[in-house]
């Protein structure tokens, strides 16, 4: 029997994916936060983590890079409601052996899980041409230098998110979340939202 520890801020999605396993071919265990999940990854031994890109406070992103400190041989899924463009090249990077959309169907993401479990790695096929085109072309997009929260954070504006709402989401303050504005605007060269808000469109970084 498998055992799979769940970080996600969101109960429902938790209990989504325990859904899948009703057979008993894995045990749960659920983190909140990415704190909770690191000491529970400390403390415990797991065969496969579920990770959300998007965690209240951290990036999901961020609490990767340290559950591969901690054990680096221990799988990890991500689990996003961003489209891949966004972030799954930076999630394989950071050592990531999968990223699936929240949005995909359950066979989908159940057959991702039992895919990493067995030390597979699993990509949508969209992506993985994405990947392969990436590989071969040295030319570099704006978005690329900035650091993973400053994407989160262009995504959120781009998508149409207000100062408050972003600050609420990623439990930041409006100050942060303004600073974070500021310089992904001086990175990528750009004065306004609206002009954020076109470059992430013409690059698919939003729906």
């Amino acid at each position: 029997m498998h055992k799979i520890l769940t970080i996600d801020d969101h109960e429902v999605v938790r209990e989504g994916v325990k859904g899948l396993f009703q057979d008993g071919l894995a045990t749960f265990g659920e983190a909140r936060s990415g704190s909770e999940a690191l000491n529970l990854i400390r403390d415990q031994e797991w065969d496969l983590a579920i990770l959300d890109i998007s965690l209240a406070g951290r990036s999901g992103l961020e609490v990767l890079k340290e559950i591969k400190q901690l054990k680096p041989k221990l799988p990890v899924l991500m689990l996003s409601m961003h489209a891949e463009d966004q972030y799954a090249m930076r999630a394989f990077k950071a050592g990531a052996s999968g990223y699936i959309s929240k949005a995909s169907s359950r066979d989908e993401l159940r057959n991702a899980v039992l895919k990493v479990i067995k030390g597979g790695r699993y990509v949508s096929p969209s992506m993985a041409e994405r990947m392969v085109f990436d590989l071969s072309t040295s030319e570099k997009q704006a978005h690329e230098q900035l650091s993973d929260r400053e994407l989160e954070v262009l995504c959120l504006i781009a998508s149409g998110r207000t100062v408050g709402e972003i600050a609420e989401s990623l439990s930041l303050s409006d100050k942060t979340i303004s600073t974070y504005r500021r310089r992904i605007l001086d990175k990528m060269q750009l004065n306004t939202n609206a002009e954020l808000t076109h470059y992430a469109i013409r690059n698919g970084l939003v729906d």
